[in-house]
């Protein structure tokens, strides 16, 4: 990866950031789906797993053509207003990597049970007893709402920023710019 393009949200007096990163995001992914390449890879230079917020400013990563083909493709119709867009430029010479991927939160028990009673062939019960509603998880890092193409759901894609390390490491990305293996230049 030698290139990079931030993608800026503006202030907007009728929609919050989050709301408007979300919809960013949900059409950085139509169009990396349309296109089918899984060169490109996502940050979010200015989130904060605190708040937690991914920020204000969508970071794609990749080589000159790549870059260069995905934003031909317009994807970010009807958000013009919303959004900056600045680059492609060059990644900083003294950089960093790190992998940004999307982390599942086991948070339906109701699903866990409909699996354990399919192994253990049990019942509902034994299974809610050996399950509990406690067994939820609850994430508190960024997300994003974001619809399913297959399903039509709405969910949360949690998205977490691996630790920083010096070697970069090849690899794809997902239809979302994610990555659990590949890293992407942290500037």
């Amino acid at each position: 990866m030698e290139r990079y393009i931030d993608i800026r949200l503006l202030p907007d007096p009728e929609f919050p950031a989050n709301l408007l990163m979300n919809a960013l995001f949900a059409k950085l992914h139509r169009g990396l789906v349309g296109w089918g390449n899984n060169r490109i890879g996502v940050s979010f230079p200015r989130h904060d797993d605190g708040i937690p917020t991914l920020g204000k400013c969508l970071r794609l990563h990749g080589d000159q053509q790549d870059l260069d083909n995905l934003m031909a493709r317009n994807w970010f119709c009807g958000m013009r207003d919303n959004i900056l867009v600045v680059g492609p430029e060059t990644i900083p010479t003294s950089k960093v990597y790190r992998c940004v991927y999307r982390v599942q939160a086991k948070s339906s028990p109701e699903r866990l049970r409909r699996r354990y009673m399919q192994r253990h062939h049990t019942d509902a019960q034994t299974a809610r007893q050996t399950i509990p509603d406690s067994t939820a998880e609850m994430l508190t890092l960024p997300y994003v709402n974001i619809g399913s193409q297959s399903t039509g759901q709405r969910f949360r894609l949690f998205i977490a920023h691996g630790a920083i390390v010096e070697k970069p490491v090849e690899g794809s990305f997902n239809h979302y710019g994610l990555s659990p293996m590949a890293t992407i230049p942290w500037f």
